[in-house]
C-alpha cells in the first residue's frame, strides 16, 4: 500500500490530466447521486464546502442549495474550521490562507444534519484522506451529523492509510459508486 504522501502524489497528477470543464461534468454525475440520498433530501441544514479547481466543484449546488436549505460553508481560521451560512455570492470573500471562497457574517453554532467534504482519496470502507492539514477531522470528529464524501471515481481506492485520528464518513459517492459504511 501506498503512504499518504505517495496517494497524495498519484491522485494529484490523475486530477491535472482532466480539464476543468470535464471535472465540472463529472461533478454534476456526483451531485445528482448525492442529492438522490435519504439523508439530503430530509436535511434542513448543510454543511458544504465552496470547491477548489481540482476538488468536485460545489458552486452551483451551494447556490441552487440555499435557495431551499440552510447552507453551511467553512471558513479556514489558523488550524481549525469555523462556520458561517452562505448568503448568496454577495457575502462571500477570498480567504486569507488559501484564497477560498468564504461566507462573510457570524459563526454558526447550531444543528447540521449533513457535512458533505472533498478528500484526496477514499477507501471502500468509507475511510477519507485529506491534503494533510486535519481541518476536517478536526471539525467531524465533534460533529452529529452524516458526513458524506464526495470524489471522482479515480479517487476510490480498495484501502487508504489511515491514522486513529481520521473520521470515517458514513458514505463516500463518485460518479459510478455509493459506498456506505453501515447502510444508509
Amino acid at each position: 500500500m501506498e503512504t499518504k504522501q505517495e496517494l497524495r502524489t498519484i491522485v494529484r497528477n490523475l486530477k491535472k490530466a482532466i480539464p476543468f470543464d470535464e471535472k465540472k461534468a463529472r461533478s454534476a454525475d456526483i451531485w445528482r447521486k448525492v442529492l438522490e440520498l435519504s439523508c439530503m433530501r430530509g436535511a434542513k441544514t448543510v454543511l458544504l464546502y465552496w470547491s477548489m479547481n481540482d476538488e468536485v466543484y460545489t458552486h452551483d449546488v451551494v447556490q441552487a442549495l440555499a435557495e431551499t436549505e440552510m447552507v453551511l460553508l467553512p471558513v479556514v481560521d489558523g488550524d481549525d474550521l469555523r462556520i458561517k451560512q452562505f448568503r448568496g455570492l454577495d457575502n462571500m470573500r477570498a480567504g486569507e490562507q488559501f484564497g477560498i471562497g468564504e461566507p462573510t457574517g457570524d459563526d454558526y453554532s447550531g444543528p447540521i444534519d449533513v457535512i458533505v467534504v472533498p478528500g484526496v482519496a477514499f477507501d471502500r470502507h468509507c475511510n477519507r484522506m485529506g491534503r494533510g492539514r486535519g481541518f476536517y477531522d478536526r471539525l467531524l470528529k465533534t460533529a452529529d451529523a452524516v458526513k458524506i464524501g464526495v470524489a471522482f471515481d479515480f479517487q476510490l481506492f480498495d484501502s487508504i492509510p489511515t491514522e486513529p485520528f481520521d473520521v470515517r464518513m458514513n458514505c463516500v459517492v463518485s460518479e459510478t459508486e455509493t459506498l456506505w459504511n453501515g447502510g444508509e
